[in-house]
Protein backbone atom coordinates (compact mmCIF):
# COMPACT_ATOMS: atom_id res chain seq x y z
CA UNK A 1 0.00 0.00 0.00
CA UNK A 2 0.76 3.34 -0.80
CA UNK A 3 1.12 6.44 1.79
CA UNK A 4 -1.50 6.97 4.17
CA UNK A 5 -3.24 10.92 3.24
CA UNK A 6 -5.73 13.13 4.14
CA UNK A 7 -7.23 15.32 1.79
CA UNK A 8 -9.27 18.52 3.15
CA UNK A 9 -12.41 19.67 0.98
CA UNK A 10 -12.22 16.07 -0.48
CA UNK A 11 -15.79 15.90 -1.02
CA UNK A 12 -15.59 19.60 -3.38
CA UNK A 13 -14.47 19.32 -6.85
CA UNK A 14 -10.98 19.57 -6.78
CA UNK A 15 -10.62 17.46 -3.08
CA UNK A 16 -12.56 14.62 -4.93
CA UNK A 17 -10.73 14.51 -8.19
CA UNK A 18 -7.40 14.80 -5.93
CA UNK A 19 -8.87 11.82 -3.65
CA UNK A 20 -9.78 9.67 -6.70
CA UNK A 21 -6.09 10.13 -7.70
CA UNK A 22 -4.71 9.18 -4.44
CA UNK A 23 -6.72 6.07 -4.63
CA UNK A 24 -6.05 5.36 -7.94
CA UNK A 25 -2.06 4.96 -7.02
CA UNK A 26 -2.56 2.93 -4.12
CA UNK A 27 -2.90 5.41 -1.27
CA UNK A 28 -4.93 5.06 2.26
CA UNK A 29 -6.79 8.20 1.62
CA UNK A 30 -8.88 9.65 4.67
CA UNK A 31 -11.05 12.95 3.28
CA UNK A 32 -11.99 15.54 5.62
CA UNK A 33 -15.22 17.62 4.65
CA UNK A 34 -17.52 19.28 6.32
CA UNK A 35 -19.90 19.29 3.68
CA UNK A 36 -20.78 23.09 3.63
CA UNK A 37 -20.03 23.19 -0.03
CA UNK A 38 -19.17 19.55 -1.11
CA UNK A 39 -20.92 16.54 -1.51
CA UNK A 40 -20.65 13.39 0.16
CA UNK A 41 -21.27 11.30 -2.64
CA UNK A 42 -18.00 12.76 -4.95
CA UNK A 43 -16.32 11.13 -2.10
CA UNK A 44 -13.95 8.48 -3.66
CA UNK A 45 -15.82 4.60 -2.51
CA UNK A 46 -12.30 3.53 -1.38
CA UNK A 47 -11.40 7.00 0.71
CA UNK A 48 -12.49 7.10 4.22
CA UNK A 49 -14.71 9.69 5.02
CA UNK A 50 -14.86 12.27 7.75
CA UNK A 51 -17.26 14.86 8.35
CA UNK A 52 -15.31 17.59 10.65
CA UNK A 53 -14.46 21.31 10.10
CA UNK A 54 -10.89 21.98 9.32
CA UNK A 55 -11.05 24.62 11.94
CA UNK A 56 -11.85 22.10 14.68
CA UNK A 57 -8.15 21.93 15.43
CA UNK A 58 -9.05 19.24 18.47
CA UNK A 59 -11.09 17.37 16.17
CA UNK A 60 -8.30 17.17 13.66
CA UNK A 61 -5.81 16.21 15.95
CA UNK A 62 -7.90 13.73 17.23
CA UNK A 63 -8.30 12.40 13.63
CA UNK A 64 -4.69 11.94 13.10
CA UNK A 65 -4.10 10.46 16.23
CA UNK A 66 -6.73 7.56 15.30
CA UNK A 67 -5.29 6.87 12.26
CA UNK A 68 -1.56 7.32 12.11
CA UNK A 69 1.15 8.92 10.59
CA UNK A 70 0.51 10.38 7.82
CA UNK A 71 2.55 11.41 4.82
Amino acid sequence: MGERVVVTGGAGFIGSHLAEALVARGDDVHVVDNLATGRREQVPDDATFHELDVSDVDALVALVESIGPVA
